[in-house]
């Protein structure tokens, strides 16, 4: 059966666009739009239906574009993306933007936004003027300056945002409006990272210069229990981006890090891969197996982990050998991979989990070893 291709979305930031400009053509005369095209960062046109639009009279106009992610799985995915436009008394152009109810706040510094303005990107800031100023010639009244005010409101961008990383961002009340491309590409690489480097950057922003890498929501929760000593935002899911978090972690400036995961994703990380996902790195229990081997162990178990269903099935088969301590011969080489893509001047540590949670290895590396 052939694969199902998946379908491209769009961000918050072009569904803000697309709604800014709907609300000033209507102002500006259009019939009720239903259909608008907005230009994108790298050149490219994106059309983009509109769900609402209504002239409130005082040259005010709202606009609502419903936010698709396509076959991305995105919190904000039919989402209600508001703008309520504002045309100015004549005077020099000038487009300004601002954030309404569901639109969250800034509050820690180490974001593209500054501490105490609305979490509306960079990126989409400037597509929502260049959208305004498209409007403004296509309506053919374009011979004077634009002066125009936009406010992005998302109603139920409160609720929404608690299930995203913005409350660990500091970014308050709502959601924010985001995208460099104006599109979404389903599971796209660049959304996770940029996550990724948002979350260093706010951590290190704040001060702190240890930070705690985990593959996701289990082992962080286990992460948090194991260092309480540490605030949250101390803490960043990196999934499968084992080295570019690493990178990351370096460029940032911490001089601490450490990664906590389970038993089977060590393995991986232990390979020295850059990225860890199934799709791309199979789960290598022979490689295991002779690591194994390399240490000591016996030919006969060595076999039984070569031949082992899974990495849980694996650690069974150690656990029953009474062989658990072997664990270290994956974590010394998790450590030494952290050190190979981290790079120089950082203290590592590590932990590997048993699938209850258990610590079944804890160790370090020091600046001088990277």
């Amino acid at each position: 059966m052939a694969r199902r291709v998946l379908k491209t979305g769009f961000s918050t930031g072009s569904a803000a666009a697309a709604a800014a400009k709907a609300a000033l053509a209507c102002l500006l005369g259009q019939a009720t739009p239903t259909m608008v095209s907005i230009p994108l960062p790298g050149g490219e046109r994106f059309s983009i239906a509109v769900a609402e639009v209504e002239n409130l009279g005082k040259d005010q106009a709202r606009a609502v574009v419903i936010k698709d992610a396509g076959d991305d799985p995105d919190v904000t995915h039919g989402a209600a993306i508001q703008a309520l436009v504002s045309l100015e008394e004549d005077g020099v152009e000038e487009v300004t933007i601002s954030g309404g109810p569901g639109v969250g706040r800034v509050t820690r510094p180490g974001l593209p936004v500054a501490v105490g303005q609305p979490a509306i990107n960079p990126v989409p800031r400037q597509m929502i003027s260049e959208a305004l100023r498209e409007a403004w010639r296509e309506q053919a009244l374009g011979v004077g300056p634009l002066r125009v005010h936009v406010e992005i409101s998302v109603p139920e961008g409160e609720r929404l945002a608690r299930r995203t990383l913005n409350p660990r961002l500091g970014i308050v009340g709502g959601i924010s409006i985001l995208g460099t491309t104006g599109l979404v590409k389903p599971f796209s690489h660049e959304a996770y990272t940029a996550t990724i480097d948002s979350a260093l950057a706010v951590a290190r922003a704040a001060g702190q210069g240890e930070v705690v890498l985990t593959t996701g929501g289990r082992s962080e929760k286990r992460a948090m229990a194991l260092r309480p000593d540490l605030p949250a935002l101390c803490f960043a899911q990196i999934a499968d981006f084992f080295g570019h978090a690493l990178r990351q972690a370096g460029r940032h400036g911490f001089q601490r890090v450490g990664v906590i995961c389970f038993f089977g994703k060590a393995i991986k990380q232990a390979q020295g891969l850059d990225y860890t996902h199934a799709h791309q790195a199979p789960l290598e229990l022979a490689r295991l197996a002779g690591w194994l081997a390399e240490a000591g162990v016996g030919q006969d178990l060595c076999q039984q982990i070569r031949q082992a269903n899974t990495a849980r099935h694996a650690l069974e088969i150690l656990e029953q050998a009474g062989g658990l301590e072997l664990v270290e011969v994956v974590g010394y080489r998790l450590l030494a991979s952290m050190g190979q893509l981290a790079g120089g001047g950082l203290d590592l540590w590590a932990m590997i989990l048993d699938y209850e949670g258990q610590v079944l290895f804890q160790g370090q590396r020091g600046k001088e070893a990277s």
